[in-house]
């Protein structure tokens, strides 16, 4: 397997990420910029995996535990989301200093 295409990928893919976590200002957006990162490591840690051929299937395994952080910080971040909502009726990043007091 050519890692070179995946690799260049996920690369793409994080960095798009990265961009959306750095330029938006909607928590929503945020929280889904941040999805594309984990999903550029879950196609890292594939291709990794597959490049070894470990018969133990560790990128496999590192990807599906991935997956279950980046499920638990979904459930965790929209909670949030919400709560910043109910109180400012906005969920616009600027007014999440309301966590503060």
């Amino acid at each position: 397997m050519q890692a070179a295409y995946p690799l260049t990928f996920a690369a793409l893919l994080f960095c798009v990420g990265v961009y959306g976590v750095l330029s938006r200002r909607h928590a929503v957006l945020v929280l889904m910029s941040v999805e594309l990162m984990l999903a550029a490591v879950t196609v890292n840690l594939v291709t990794f995996g597959a490049m070894v051929g470990d018969a133990l299937y560790t990128g496999q395994v590192f990807a599906l535990f991935v997956m279950a952080v980046g499920a638990a910080e979904v459930g965790i971040g929209l909670a949030i989301v919400l709560l910043i909502y109910r109180n400012r009726a906005s969920v616009n990043i600027d007014d999440a200093d309301l966590m503060k007091y």
